[in-house]
């Protein structure tokens, strides 16, 4: 961001009676970072809580009103150099977000020493006034011209699209969940929120001991939650394959144990969840700046995927974007190049799936490939490139030609771009929450809300976000 250039007003070129003013409207991120910047959480501030504690839009902060008298003084009046020594204020109004307001300094006296007492007005475009009140303030010795000033750029990660899943499932039954391993205040804590937040109605399987002291560190007293004691953390995800099958569970979260734990009992032929088809991970994003959500697989799961699983793969995750409301989902499989060239395998695998999608083998979505990713998600970048598809530019999913390339691109756009993200993995009788250790209660939050939208699909055939929309 690049301000204009300032002129600051220096002792001599000021008189009483001068007077400056700015208008700014309050936006909703405006108070999002002025509690970062102040510490201040109260929650009828920010925006989300407000209305979730009060009922009412958030206010602005009092001393939010104050600061835009600070950014006359030294943007405008006297400008760059000012130096504040007091102010006070009277507060009549509060300000919402969405509101336009006009902060107005006026020079009521000059005194000796390099000081003036300003007269200080805040009122809303309707003239009702917010604020008032006078400020001790000295110019610069010397007169101050800056040629604009330049400040860092500054994102913010909403969590709008995912707030919206969150919404989709607000009206469905919660999942009888097995968590397995629960036994550590992040898993457990995840658990919680999706607990509370009606996702999921819990099984924590686990030794018994273990998970009540991870409960007492977050203050869950577990009345009415149901625990499934098992001996050891280690056999806590077979038990939860085993509820499945009782019919008990109709999802698996992962707790604190490794995802090797979990997937050994998924996915093993006799009496695992298999389904018919090869089981694969999505990680579902919000990228800051991009339209929608993004589905990257597979990240966790096939490390060196053949063909037939990658056709799997992307009927997974055809039927995981159906789910979450993408009608129908535009799948890029990536490799380097957008040309097929036999010495690079993921290209000659590429134009197959895009052929089998043609030929209805993969159904539900537009299948093209191959694609490098700046012309599976970059518009211009196709058109550069002479590719004319209705997928090149504009994927919703993308399918990554290994595990390891999947994984790093995944993780780069959570850690490098602040992308917020949920996994799951499709393919399986139930869905299964794969969680890392390392993310946070939102990630898991976000995976559990997927798991719902994605079993309310598997049963009737119908997204969630689809029939809001409806």
């Amino acid at each position: 961001m690049t301000a204009p250039a300032l002129v600051g007003r220096s002792w001599d070129d000021i008189k009483e009676g001068d007077s400056a003013s700015i208008t700014r409207v309050c936006t909703p991120n405006d108070l999002i970072v002025f509690a970062h910047a102040s510490g201040n959480l109260n929650p009828v501030h920010i925006p989300g809580e407000a209305e979730q504690e009060t009922g009412r839009l958030p206010v602005a902060p009092a001393m939010w009103c104050g600061s835009l008298f600070s950014a006359v003084f030294g943007n405008r009046l006297p400008g760059p150099g000012t130096v504040y020594h007091s102010q006070t204020l009277r507060f009549h109004n509060r300000v919402q977000a969405g509101e336009a307001v006009i902060a107005t300094v006026t020079v009521r006296e000059k005194l000796p020493g390099n000081m003036l007492v300003m007269d200080c007005r805040l009122e809303k475009e309707n003239g009702a006034l917010v604020a008032d009140g006078t400020a001790e303030i000295s110019p610069p010795q010397n007169r101050i011209v800056t040629d604009g000033v330049a400040i860092p750029e500054l994102t913010l990660v909403p969590r709008g699209k995912f707030h919206r899943l969150l919404e989709a499932c607000r009206d469905l039954p919660p999942m009888p969940t097995a968590i397995a391993a629960p036994t550590d205040e992040n898993s457990l804590g995840g658990a919680w929120e999706a607990t509370k937040e009606g996702l999921i109605s819990p099984i924590l399987v686990g030794p018994e001991a273990e998970i009540r002291a991870a409960a007492a560190k977050i203050g869950w007293d577990l009345a009415g939650v149901a625990i499934d004691p098992v001996g050891d953390a280690h056999d806590a995800a077979a038990r939860a394959v085993c509820l499945v099958h009782e019919g008990r569970a109709e999802a698996v979260m992962k707790g604190n144990i490794h995802s090797d734990e979990v997937l050994r009992h998924v996915t093993k032929s006799d009496g695992g969840l298999r389904a018919g088809r090869r089981i694969s991970h999505a990680f579902v994003l919000d990228i800051p700046g991009h339209e929608g959500l993004m589905i990257i697989s597979d990240a966790a799961i096939n490390i060196l995927p053949d063909l037939m699983t990658k056709a799997d793969i992307v009927q997974n995750a055809i039927d995981l974007a159906r789910a979450i409301g993408i009608v129908e989902p535009r799948v890029g499989i990536l490799s380097a190049v957008e040309t097929i060239n036999p010495a690079i395998p993921s290209t000659v695998d590429a134009a197959a799936l895009a052929k089998m999608a043609e030929r209805g083998q993969i159904k539900g979505g537009l299948v093209d490939g191959p694609l490098a990713m700046d012309n599976a998600v970059d518009l211009e970048a196709a058109r550069t490139k002479g590719i004319h598809s209705m997928v090149a530019g504009r994927a919703d999913v993308l399918i990554a030609p290994n595990l390891e390339a999947g994984n790093m691109l995944a993780k780069q756009l959570v850690f490098l771009s602040q992308a917020d993200t949920g996994g799951i993995v499709l393919g399986a009788k139930v869905p299964v929450m794969l969680t890392s250790r390392a993310d946070d209660e939102h990630a898991r939050l976000m995976s559990s809300a997927l798991a719902v939208l994605y079993g309310h699909w598997r049963r009737t055939g119908r997204s969630r976000l689809a029939e809001m929309g409806a």
